[in-house]
Protein backbone atom coordinates (compact mmCIF):
# COMPACT_ATOMS: atom_id res chain seq x y z
CA UNK A 1 0.00 0.00 0.00
CA UNK A 2 2.85 2.34 -0.76
CA UNK A 3 1.92 6.02 -0.72
CA UNK A 4 -1.75 5.51 0.06
CA UNK A 5 -3.84 7.53 2.47
CA UNK A 6 -7.14 6.90 4.18
CA UNK A 7 -9.44 9.88 4.22
CA UNK A 8 -12.96 10.91 5.09
CA UNK A 9 -14.87 13.74 3.48
CA UNK A 10 -18.07 15.71 3.60
CA UNK A 11 -19.62 16.84 0.31
CA UNK A 12 -21.96 19.85 0.16
CA UNK A 13 -23.31 21.97 -2.71
CA UNK A 14 -22.08 25.48 -1.89
CA UNK A 15 -18.95 27.20 -0.67
CA UNK A 16 -21.02 28.92 2.04
CA UNK A 17 -22.19 25.56 3.40
CA UNK A 18 -18.62 24.25 3.33
CA UNK A 19 -17.25 27.31 5.12
CA UNK A 20 -19.93 27.17 7.83
CA UNK A 21 -19.29 23.47 8.36
CA UNK A 22 -15.54 24.05 8.46
CA UNK A 23 -16.02 26.54 11.30
CA UNK A 24 -18.37 24.18 13.20
CA UNK A 25 -15.89 21.30 12.97
CA UNK A 26 -12.96 23.53 13.96
CA UNK A 27 -15.06 24.57 16.99
CA UNK A 28 -15.51 20.95 18.06
CA UNK A 29 -18.35 19.41 16.04
CA UNK A 30 -17.64 15.73 15.34
CA UNK A 31 -16.58 15.21 11.69
CA UNK A 32 -18.25 11.80 11.33
CA UNK A 33 -21.52 13.06 12.81
CA UNK A 34 -21.48 16.06 10.48
CA UNK A 35 -20.83 13.75 7.51
CA UNK A 36 -23.78 11.55 8.44
CA UNK A 37 -26.02 14.61 8.83
CA UNK A 38 -25.21 16.65 5.74
CA UNK A 39 -22.88 14.94 3.25
CA UNK A 40 -24.33 14.47 -0.24
CA UNK A 41 -21.96 11.53 -0.80
CA UNK A 42 -23.12 8.00 0.13
CA UNK A 43 -19.93 7.73 2.24
CA UNK A 44 -21.61 10.11 4.69
CA UNK A 45 -23.46 7.15 6.17
CA UNK A 46 -20.10 5.75 7.29
CA UNK A 47 -18.84 9.06 8.67
CA UNK A 48 -17.47 10.11 5.29
CA UNK A 49 -14.87 7.31 5.19
CA UNK A 50 -13.48 6.70 1.71
CA UNK A 51 -11.02 4.01 2.76
CA UNK A 52 -7.45 3.88 1.46
CA UNK A 53 -6.61 5.30 -1.97
CA UNK A 54 -3.52 6.20 -3.93
CA UNK A 55 -2.66 9.00 -6.30
CA UNK A 56 -4.64 9.01 -9.52
CA UNK A 57 -7.77 7.53 -7.92
CA UNK A 58 -9.58 10.77 -7.05
CA UNK A 59 -10.22 13.98 -9.00
CA UNK A 60 -7.15 16.21 -9.00
CA UNK A 61 -8.25 19.07 -6.68
CA UNK A 62 -9.46 16.53 -4.10
CA UNK A 63 -6.30 14.43 -4.41
CA UNK A 64 -4.00 17.44 -4.14
CA UNK A 65 -5.73 18.63 -0.98
CA UNK A 66 -5.94 15.19 0.62
CA UNK A 67 -2.29 14.31 0.01
CA UNK A 68 -1.15 17.67 1.43
CA UNK A 69 -2.76 17.00 4.83
CA UNK A 70 -1.28 15.42 7.93
CA UNK A 71 -3.22 12.69 9.75
CA UNK A 72 -6.05 14.30 11.71
CA UNK A 73 -5.81 17.63 9.87
CA UNK A 74 -8.97 19.18 8.41
CA UNK A 75 -8.79 20.76 4.95
CA UNK A 76 -10.23 24.11 4.09
CA UNK A 77 -13.14 23.72 1.61
CA UNK A 78 -12.05 22.19 -1.71
CA UNK A 79 -14.07 22.61 -4.91
CA UNK A 80 -14.48 19.83 -7.49
CA UNK A 81 -17.06 19.20 -10.19
CA UNK A 82 -19.09 17.34 -7.54
CA UNK A 83 -19.37 20.29 -5.14
CA UNK A 84 -17.44 21.42 -2.08
CA UNK A 85 -15.52 19.00 0.13
CA UNK A 86 -14.07 19.06 3.61
CA UNK A 87 -11.41 16.38 3.93
CA UNK A 88 -9.67 14.81 6.91
CA UNK A 89 -6.88 12.25 6.55
CA UNK A 90 -7.32 9.43 9.05
CA UNK A 91 -4.30 7.24 8.20
CA UNK A 92 -1.27 6.99 5.93
CA UNK A 93 0.40 3.86 4.59
CA UNK A 94 3.95 4.69 3.59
Amino acid sequence: MSGEIRASHILVKTEDEANALYEEIKAGKDFAEAAAEVSLCPSGMSGGDLGFFGKGMMVKPFEDAAFSLNVGELSKPVQTQFGWHLIVVTDKAE
